[in-house]
């Protein structure tokens, strides 16, 4: 069964029977009249995630950093000098809320990171930018952020990991 779920990973790494399998095997007895084979793999693509953002907000925390505070100072920083963006832009880049963003920023502003200023473009609106600090803790905060990200993907090979990359853009494509 779980070679049709994920033919291209190396099955004698992942032999141990798991939570996700007994409810497969229980839920085929109670039912054998539906294909659940699905709560397994997305069961596990769900708990996967979990614990990837888990570790990831560990290793950002090292940096002063509150979960989903990178997400926002990146895209500052990726914009480049002056660092700054709108509201709207950041809101794009990270998929939050008009709420979400807001409250997020007032954090970030009260850490020093980012501060408001009006848009010269724009009388009604408003522009966010890095401080330097926050371009000083961006900048570090990456750095480790990237090797955990590769801490966390060591055990696929390069031509696994490639193929999970197809495999979660066509998924995406599909879900958004």
């Amino acid at each position: 069964m779980l070679e049709r779920i994920l033919p291209a990973v190396d099955l004698c790494v992942v032999s141990d029977i798991d939570a996700f399998d007994r409810a497969i095997e229980q839920w085929g007895r109670e039912h054998p009249d539906l294909d659940v084979e699905a709560l397994a793999l997305v069961g596990r693509f769900i708990r996967a995630a979990d614990r990837i953002e888990d570790r990831l907000a560990e290793g950002l925390r090292a940096h002063d950093l509150e979960r989903g505070w990178f997400d926002l100072l990146a895209p500052l920083r990726r914009a480049g000098e002056p660092y700054e963006l709108n509201p709207t832009h950041l809101m794009r880049a990270t998929m939050l809320s008009s709420g979400g963003m807001t409250k997020r920023l007032d954090h970030l502003a009260d850490a020093g990171l980012v501060e408001r200023r009006p848009d010269p473009n724009d009388r009604r609106g408003t522009l966010v930018r890095l401080t330097p600090r926050g371009k000083t803790v961006v900048d570090a905060a990456l750095v480790a952020h990237l090797a955990n990200e590769e801490e966390l993907l060591r055990p696929l090979t390069r031509g696994e990991r490639q193929s999970l990359d197809r495999i979660l853009r066509k998924l995406l494509a599909h879900v958004e």
